[in-house]
């Protein structure tokens, strides 16, 4: 029941807007292309599935442009600058949970780990909490690397 319900919320872009003004697309600064927010990921049986997708999508590096919070949990809407190894560019848009102490460390500009999902290249991505390190390292060179160039 639940699902039905915020599926057909998420489907209808215009009552998101209403809903949630400072979450539309307009209010996000992107086109039209781009995502909806989900009411809520843990009640949409479509987001958890994209979730899941997410967290074993390929690393990426994101550079934290705006967030908006959607509930007190605190629960953020990121939009990122995302760039892959491969050089591709594009704006990425993450539902994340966190800690009051973690939200207290967000800055514009920021850069963090992020998983994408290149098969579907919706604009999705995920927070990569579980990178290890030396590996977004590397990709970090890597992408300088080919600034460089």
């Amino acid at each position: 029941m639940f699902d039905k319900l915020f599926d057909s919320v998420n489907k209808d872009s215009g009552l998101m807007e209403q809903l949630r003004p400072d979450l539309s697309r307009d209010s996000l600064g992107v086109g039209p292309d781009f995502p909806g927010v989900t009411p809520n990921p843990v009640m949409s049986s479509d987001a958890r599935a994209r979730n899941a997708e997410l967290r074993a999508g390929t690393l990426a590096l994101g550079v934290l442009v705006d967030w908006r919070e959607v509930n007190s949990n605190p629960r953020l809407v990121l939009m990122l600058d995302v760039e892959t190894a491969d050089g591709l560019s594009f704006r990425g848009i993450a539902d994340e949970a966190f800690t009051i102490t973690e939200l207290t460390r967000l800055a514009p500009g920021q850069t963090m780990p992020v998983r994408y999902r290149p098969a579907v290249m919706d604009h999705y991505v995920a927070l990569a909490r579980d990178a290890d390190p030396a590996e977004v390292q590397l990709l970090a060179d890597r992408i300088a690397s080919r600034k460089r160039a």
